[in-house]
């Protein structure tokens, strides 16, 4: 199966996207996939044609709000073209999934449907996180396949706070109250958005690489090779 990763982000971001999706990209290939790497929105969704997985670890948007980023907006931000919304539509119709993690919530925040997909999207002035800090409990919330039999566990992650979740969002991970997983079906296809993983050490929590792992098992229905 081809999984194709979106990745990648603003010059001075905090996120090293380069080793977060080294861990992704790890993972993924532990589960048979062929992993595709772009840091090109177009050439992410393009590539989509025949893929199982897009895998969003990025962080491109309009750069229009925050007010600190307007002065980078005509360079450096992010709309995706028709033909790459048209992809995404494409993609999850075809029965294929999509695992967005952390800052993707933040994304094609001139998009709606990307939030409809995932099931929720930061609100530029309300939505915010602590600061990356001590170690954080997340709680194991209701019974699915990605979380079944794993039990709470402490980590240290950004906890993403008062993002606009569709009400019909059944968190399965929350902390501080916050929900930090879910997965839903969208369009035809799964989709799974994990709020975790800011940084590698994130990814090296085995009940987190677990979940993630069950994640990719059940966006592609375990299929491996071709």
């Amino acid at each position: 199966m081809r999984a194709i990763v979106l990745t990648g982000g603003p010059a001075g971001s905090s996120h090293d996207f380069r080793a977060t999706t080294a861990r992704l990209s790890d993972l993924l290939a532990d589960a048979g996939a062929r992993v595709e790497v772009h840091t090109g929105v177009e050439e992410a969704f393009a590539a989509l044609p025949g893929a199982t997985l897009l895998v969003v670890n990025a962080l491109r948007w309009t750069m229009r709000e925050p007010e600190h980023y307007r002065g980078r907006a005509d360079v450096d931000g992010v709309s995706p073209s028709d033909a790459s919304r048209a992809a995404l539509t494409a993609h999850l119709a075809s029965g294929s999934g999509v695992l967005a993690i952390h800052t993707a919530v933040l994304c094609f925040d001139d998009w709606p449907e990307w939030g409809d997909a995932l099931g929720g999207a930061w609100v530029w002035g309300r939505s915010h996180h602590p600061p990356l800090g001590p170690p954080v409990d997340v709680r194991v919330e209701g019974p699915h396949p990605l979380t079944d039999g794993v039990g709470g566990f402490r980590l240290v992650d950004e906890v993403y706070s008062d993002v606009d979740t569709a009400p019909e969002v059944v968190p399965l991970l929350t902390a501080g109250g916050q929900p930090m997983l879910w997965a839903r079906e969208h369009g035809g296809g799964r989709v799974v958005y994990d709020a975790l993983g800011h940084h590698p050490p994130s990814y090296e929590v085995p009940e987190h690489r677990e979940i993630l792992r069950r994640a990719i098992e059940w966006l592609t229905g375990g299929r491996r090779g071709a």
